[in-house]
């Protein structure tokens, strides 16, 4: 609706994760250090945590859009609360292996004939798992039981591990020492900074072709940060809705007043809840719509 109000190309400020889009803050770029690390080792587990909306599933879908595919197989799991049996079934399926109706001998002997084949081929498998903090100690077992399977001294399957905070204290659990020591790397992704959030802002404003309309000043920018905390999935929702109010009302400048009245509207529409939490409840359910049809992507 505001895309033609703007003149702007696309919609600078979706949910759905989109590496072209990517700003690279501090934290950003050196999250991605890591998983480019880890891209080269070729083994272990990458694990990188951060709230929700921080911006993991972007960076690794980055790396994985960038890898050399005649060498590497991608594939992504979006995972609820699974167990063993279903992690193995999850990966099989994702990587066209049949496994409905089998036991857990023949999804983990499929799997790594399927891995071995591969090998034999030239190529290896990367596993992104994402919203890891949802497995289950026995899934995350079958996730290490896997990265065991090697040719040689090289490993066949590699994972980046995407979650929430809470995985840090999972990953504690006394019964995960052995998978601890598979992590080669990992890194906690936070928020953005106040003036990086006015550059992310201004980022993805740009790059939808955005010619100074609206004007943003200084003041929108600092409520913007306060109402979001420097989290960039919060910053696109109420981002989004600022300019749709702009478009609304015929309003070609943003300041702390507007922002202000459009995070109280967002307010009044969930009145339990602060503006953190609207927030993170909207993206959420669109998260949720997203990963019911989209649950297993292979990426070629």
């Amino acid at each position: 609706m505001y895309l033609e109000f703007f003149k702007l190309k696309t919609q600078p400020f979706r949910l759905t994760p989109d590496p072209n889009f990517l700003f690279p803050s501090a934290g950003h770029n050196k999250a991605l250090s890591y998983l480019r690390y880890g891209l080269q080792q070729g083994e272990g587990f990458i694990v990188i945590t951060g709230n929700v909306g921080a911006g993991k599933t972007t960076l690794a879908r980055l790396i994985l859009s960038r890898v050399d595919k005649e060498k590497v197989i991608a594939v992504e799991l979006v995972t609820t609360q699974l167990e063993a049996d279903d992690m193995l079934r999850l990966v099989s399926a994702a990587l066209g292996l049949a496994h409905q109706g089998l036991p857990k001998s023949t999804l983990l002997r499929n799997l790594q004939d399927y891995l071995l084949a591969r090998a034999r081929e030239g190529t290896r498998v990367l596993l992104l798992v994402d919203e890891v903090q949802n497995l289950s100690l026995a899934a995350l077992e079958e996730l290490r039981m896997l990265s065991n399977i090697q040719v040689g001294e090289g490993a066949l399957l590699q994972s980046f591990l995407l979650g929430q905070d809470e995985f840090h204290t999972l990953l504690q659990s006394s019964g995960l020492e052995q998978f601890r020591q598979r992590i080669t790397a990992s890194y906690h992704l936070g928020p953005l900074t106040g003036n990086e959030t006015r550059e992310y802002i201004e980022h993805r404003l740009r790059l939808s072709g955005w010619c100074d309309d609206p004007q943003f000043t200084q003041g929108a920018f600092n409520a913007i940060f306060d109402y979001t905390s420097g989290i960039p999935r919060r910053i696109n929702l109420l981002a989004d809705r600022v300019l749709l109010h702009c478009c609304v009302e015929e309003l070609h400048q943003v300041d702390e007043g507007l922002v202000n009245a459009v995070a109280e509207e967002a307010r009044q529409e969930f009145p339990m809840q602060d503006p953190g939490s609207n927030t993170d409840r909207l993206a959420s359910d669109s998260d949720n719509q997203e990963d019911a049809v989209n649950n297993v992507q292979l990426l070629h």
